[in-house]
């Protein structure tokens, strides 16, 4: 249960946060900066105004989740550092001596309180609305790439997962005394799940038991981590691979397994759209959504500045008819020809490979028909037929017996002749140095907010963890913005 009245804090102790927590600390802009009543609206028909026990207030809930994006820790570590840190009780509106909640909770609110909450849109819309309303949005151009996410579980089988995470946390106790070694339960020599189970949950109890090790940050970090698979991601476990993630391809020799996030960003480097899909989805089919949803929040939009990825017939026809500039490399490999749009492969332009339904990558390609004739070159990529013998999506893709597996794409120049002249223009080469804005923000999010790796299973998780990691990023480039406007 919840209540529609704010409640007013009446600690005595309240003033401590004036002397603990500067005015320019970060939560405190934060604070001052966002009203989070928006939360409280958002999820109300989430929870019963009238009957049962009194909830945690979702806007605690909620900011505790983004001090998790924030700060790149587990739900325990979330929690155990709201104990004591005083900038974190200001943050959540706590009073200095109110207690904390417990971390399971954290989990609940995100499976029952946030499902079906169309996340994601709602904080860019509110971080956009915040930038343009504190009038620090000047540009009219956004930046458009993906990054990649890998899955939590990756492509290795639950037991290497939990037996990687166990060795971590065991060389960081080694690290510290490396007597534990005579302490620690014999390595499972099966390959069974529940036997490699049994040996973490033996290894996380012998390191609890160590009071003056188990205090140290590195193993404290690496135990909860351990524990956070083992107990709220059993169910994931049971199965090798996240259900929902695919293969994806970075370059013609490199791939992962996880998802992407498509991203646009104006030239302030707030980010105003995302789209989240599976790994293996094409980033210039999700162009034409990033630029509705980035004027959805009010952004004024006059040009886009993308890779090769977002040169596409379709993007460029797009982009004429809604009067915009496509700063994008043209590829004459993106044109689709005459083919049916359902029996169309997607192109990958880091590998400059086309990608089968199932997610095969072409082995190698040619050329063929030659210049200045009537009929129009074409790119043919070679696939590896004894991976199309046995596909499971073989029927109607290829025809049995057959001694090879090609596609063709015609190469047709005359149709991006305007985009040719405009691509060779000092303009275009003028805007498309700004395309390094994102590169960085990708990196940002990957290596200071923990998006390099999904926090748990499947696309939903995904949404959410990409909602919270872009809703703190943009709040901390708001407050960046404001004071090197004063």
């Amino acid at each position: 249960m919840i209540s529609n009245q704010q409640s007013l804090n009446l600690s005595p102790f309240m003033a401590i946060y004036d002397i603990v927590v500067p005015k320019d600390n970060m939560l405190r802009q934060m604070s001052n900066l966002v009203d989070f009543s928006f939360v409280q609206e958002e999820l109300q028909n989430k929870y019963c105004l009238d009957n049962g026990r009194n909830a945690v207030p979702p806007i605690r809930m909620f900011k505790y989740l983004l001090l998790k994006s924030i700060f790149d820790l587990s739900d325990v570590d979330i929690v155990e550092r709201s104990k004591y840190d005083m900038s974190f009780k200001y943050f959540l509106d706590m009073a200095p001596e109110d207690g904390v909640i417990n971390p399971s909770s954290l989990t609940k609110f995100r499976k029952l309180r946030l499902k079906d909450i169309n996340l994601l849109d709602l904080l860019i819309q509110k971080t956009v609305e915040i930038a343009l309303e504190k009038e620090i949005i000047k540009s009219s151009a956004i930046i458009v790439d993906a990054t990649h996410t890998k899955a939590r579980f990756n492509q290795k089988s639950p037991q290497e997962i939990l037996m990687e995470k166990s060795k971590l946390l065991r060389k960081a106790v080694y690290q510290i005394d490396e007597k534990m070694k005579e302490k620690f339960p014999a390595k499972t020599t099966t390959n069974e799940l529940t036997d490699e189970l049994d040996y973490c949950r033996k290894v996380i109890h012998i390191v609890e038991k160590e009071e003056s090790i188990r205090e140290y940050p590195k193993v404290k970090e690496k135990l909860n981590y351990l524990k956070e698979i083992v107990e709220d991601h059993r169910e994931h476990l049971k199965s090798s691979n996240d259900p929902d993630a695919r293969v994806g391809h970075k370059t013609a020799d490199s791939s992962f397994f996880g998802y992407k996030t498509h991203i646009a960003m104006n030239e302030e480097r707030i980010i105003t759209a995302a789209v989240i899909t599976t790994g293996e989805k094409s980033d210039g089919k999700q162009l034409q959504s990033l630029i509705e949803k980035s004027r959805e929040t009010g952004m004024e939009i006059d040009t886009v500045i993308g890779d090769t990825a977002y040169s596409e017939k379709d993007n460029i026809q797009y982009a004429n008819q809604n009067e915009l500039q496509l700063v994008a490399k043209l590829n004459p490999n993106i044109t689709q020809g005459i083919r049916k749009k359902e029996d169309e492969f997607e192109f990958n332009k880091d590998a400059a490979m086309y990608v089968c339904k199932a997610g095969h990558m072409a082995i190698r390609k040619a050329r063929t028909g030659k210049k200045g004739m009537n009929e129009n070159q074409k790119d043919t990529y070679m696939f590896d037929i004894e991976k199309c013998k046995i596909c499971p999506m073989r029927n109607g893709c290829y025809k049995e017996g057959a001694k090879s597996k090609t596609y063709s794409v015609t190469i047709k120049s005359t149709e991006h002749k305007e985009q040719e002249v405009f691509q060779n223009s000092d303009d275009f080469k003028k805007k498309s140095k700004e395309r390094y804005k994102i590169e960085a923000k990708n990196s940002e999010l990957k290596h200071r907010h923990g998006y390099d790796v999904a926090s748990s299973s499947g696309l939903i998780g995904m949404h959410m963890q990409g909602a919270m990691v872009i809703f703190s990023v943009n709040l901390k480039r708001i407050i960046t913005l404001m004071k090197e406007s004063k």
